[in-house]
């Protein structure tokens, strides 16, 4: 009903303009999109998985220890060696507020390890991989 309103108060040929214009832009967008889907190649993603995963004990030169992990890597599908992404950890500590925190790593086709070192009041509660970088697919 607003639009009605409006459309009343402009004289009959700017509302042939605004049609026109409308009509263009929209048109203009749909090629856009289209020609975006159509010269992007298709992507995959590997395949990432824990295999092991150890907590050292505290070194108590440094105070540390260290989470390490084993990941399989499958990325029979991707065209390129190797890629970027994250494990999110869920942090906990005795002495401050639990934390997420997020590192990033490099896969390559096989086996991996990670590893993460944290003081000697912290602990791991969780991980998750996340952010797993897309690879062109393999023709």
């Amino acid at each position: 009903m607003f639009a009605s309103c409006f459309a009343s108060l402009l004289p009959s040929s700017h509302i042939r303009s605004l049609r026109a214009i409308l009509r263009c832009t929209a048109l203009g967008l749909f090629v856009a999109a289209c020609a975006t889907q159509a010269t992007a190649g298709p992507v995959c993603k590997p395949h990432l998985a824990f295999r092991q995963v150890n907590f050292s004990p505290i070194n108590y030169e440094t105070m540390e220890r260290r989470w390490s992990a084993t990941l399989s890597v499958d990325a029979s599908r991707c065209a390129t060696a190797s890629g970027r992404f994250e494990i999110l950890f869920l942090l906990m500590s005795e002495t401050a507020p639990d934390n997420d925190l997020a590192r990033a790593f490099t896969w390559a086709p096989g086996l991996i390890d990670v590893a993460l070192d944290v003081t000697a009041n912290e602990w791991i509660d969780g991980y998750w991989l996340q952010g797993i970088a897309a690879c062109p697919c393999r023709e």
